[in-house]
């Protein structure tokens, strides 16, 4: 696969045996998500088991079932490609869990896949009040995957087949629902299709002529392309954590805004766990910097599998990074509890990947859900079709943030009774800072702590004042300021980057350099690769220069301590 294509996520949604198995084990059969040496294997296996053909469902089962026992099946197997995207299953149907995983799958998806069943007693089971078609949908909207395509699935075995009275009929139902939930129907392709067939998949059907929209594939590209959010700080929601042989623990999940470089030191919320990540992943391809949207690997140092969760958000450590959530006042809409909610009520509420109980502190007010107008104060409690800001405590820590801020990380759906009762938004969020938080120590060394600001700061200013008077310094006198060799080969490089000999560089430093330029300042993290070069600095003979090099050393180490002193 090129670079030159987008990534997008897709999450198949519909009730149980509607097809999306054999829907999505077509599309990645197809267009070339899975191995050819994995293929052949299984219609080997197949043609032993005396299956009457191939079926899609069949290897999308296999595969699932080998992920599931461990064997090394990536996660990067459950891809396919078209025209204008690079699309990922970001979580397979049919899974055990699979209301709880769709609803953090879809957390992270751009676009839904509604897969219906077309067949006679299979649709009006699943549009039912207690089929999923209705929920799924509600979820996928709540959770903020605006983009929808429809699937009328199994045209194959409707009565008549391929009958468009029966797709009519089905069209204007789902779209009157969907209406409701928030989608504009006019805005979602619905494609007859046949998933095990192949009707309109790839290519056009001639069984369906009277259809004249685009394929499922065709509809696929026409999605939107979703704007990122690079430019925030970063939130990446933990999917799952890996322990990998020979490398070490493995995070996964999706960056929902900011980036992710190898060298970042991020900080894991709500516990405030704070290390370095050393590589960063994407289909077994390595990463300078994962984007939103990316579902990536990263691999962290000093941190054991037991150290970190599902639902667990990673973030920069120096641009405000996640923390564990007090409480949290949402905008809520009661839309499915067969009775009153009042203080005190504590079902489960999945927000981005995470799936924790929380107590409906209290009910601070009732609103009109159209409007927003207040209409009660401390209503005592909340029914179907009421809405009203409510205090939320989480019953274990965990992370959320404002819709307003991070979109992603502040909507949620609220379940009880095996079903979603109400779905909202975050509007804000008491945080309380981790204590005695663990940072690994190439993250403290990466981070630098209060004494080695502190050190950094009297460096410089010992240096400043130095320079100011001396013609002549030796740099190996940084050694009786410190006795850390990086803060001592900063401090030479802070020196020795801006000192030249009649213009001559001192060796070990890089030829572009000339009198009075300092690039090396805004770059203190890096070492010296060698001890030869440190001795090297060491003999250089620095000459008298500006006093700016002191201000420089104040704005590298961001030290409030160096400022007063200069």
């Amino acid at each position: 696969m090129g670079k030159e294509k987008v990534h997008i996520n897709i999450v198949v949604i519909g009730h149980v045996d509607s097809g999306k198995s054999t829907t999505t084990g077509h599309l990645i059969y197809k267009l070339g998500g899975i191995d050819k040496r994995v293929i052949e294997r299984f219609e080997k296996e197949a043609a032993e088991m005396n299956k009457r053909s191939f079926k899609y469902a069949w290897v999308l089962d296999k595969l699932k079932a080998e992920r599931e026992r461990g064997i090394t099946i990536d996660i990067a197997l459950w891809k396919f490609e078209t025209t204008k995207y690079y699309c990922t299953v970001i979580d397979a149907p049919g899974h055990r869990d699979f209301i709880k995983n769709m609803i953090t799958g879809t957390s992270q998806a751009d676009c839904a896949v509604l897969i219906i069943d077309s067949t006679t007693g299979g649709f009006e089971a699943g549009i039912s009040k207690d089929g999923q078609t209705r929920e799924h949908a509600l979820l996928a909207f709540t959770l903020g995957v605006k983009q929808m395509i429809c699937c009328c699935n199994k045209m194959d075995a409707t009565t008549p087949k391929y009958s468009k009275a029966r797709y009519d009929e089905i069209v204007k139902e789902v779209s009157s629902y969907l209406k409701k939930v928030g989608y504009n129907p006019e805005k979602i392709p619905f494609v007859p299709i046949s998933g095990f067939e192949g009707d309109n998949m790839i290519e056009r059907s001639t069984n369906l002529d009277w259809y004249k929209g685009p394929t499922l594939l065709d509809a696929l590209d026409q999605i939107n392309e979703p704007k990122r959010p690079s430019d925030k700080p970063l939130r990446l929601p933990l999917q799952d954590v890996y322990k990998i042989g020979g490398i070490g623990t493995v995070p996964v999940g999706r960056v929902e805004t900011g980036t992710l470089k190898p060298g970042m030191v991020v900080t894991f919320g709500p516990t405030g766990l704070t290390t370095e990540v050393k590589s960063v992943e994407m289909h077994h391809e390595a990463l300078q910097e994962a984007l939103p949207g990316d579902n990536v690997g990263f691999n962290v140092k000093n941190v054991a599998v037991k150290d970190l969760k599902r639902g667990f958000v990673a973030s920069n450590s120096k641009d405000d990074p996640a923390k564990e959530a007090a409480s949290f006042t949402s905008q809520v809409i009661i839309m499915n509890h067969p009775g009153q909610i009042g203080n005190g009520y504590a079902p489960v509420l999945d927000c981005h990947t995470s799936h924790i109980a929380v107590k409906f502190a209290e009910l601070l007010t009732k609103i009109d859900r159209r409007s927003g107008k207040e209409l009660e104060k401390e209503p005592k409690f909340l029914k179907n079709g009421d809405a009203g800001f409510v205090k939320m405590i989480p019953t274990k820590p965990m992370v959320v943030e404002t819709f307003s801020g991070y979109p992603p990380l502040g909507r949620f759906a609220v379940r009880d009774m095996r079903q979603t009762v109400a779905v909202g938004v975050i509007k804000s969020v008491d945080k309380k800072d981790a204590s005695g938080a663990k940072v690994t120590k190439s993250a403290a060394k990466k981070s630098g702590n209060f004494v080695d600001q502190f050190l950094y700061a009297v460096v410089c200013v010992w240096f400043g004042l130095r320079l100011a008077k001396l013609s002549e310094f030796d740099c190996e006198q940084i050694s009786k300021v410190t006795r850390d060799p990086s803060n001592r080969n900063a401090a030479c490089k802070i020196i020795g980057a801006g000192i030249l000999d009649q213009n001559k560089l001192c060796k070990g430093f890089e030829p572009s350099l000339t009198n009075y330029q300092l690039p090396f300042v805004l770059n203190f993290d890096q070492e010296l690769s060698s001890p030869k070069q440190d001795i090297a600095i060491s003999n250089c003979r620095l000459h008298r220069i500006n006093a700016k090099v002191t201000d420089t050393c104040a704005v590298m180490l961001n030290s409030v301590w160096a400022l007063p002193l200069l």
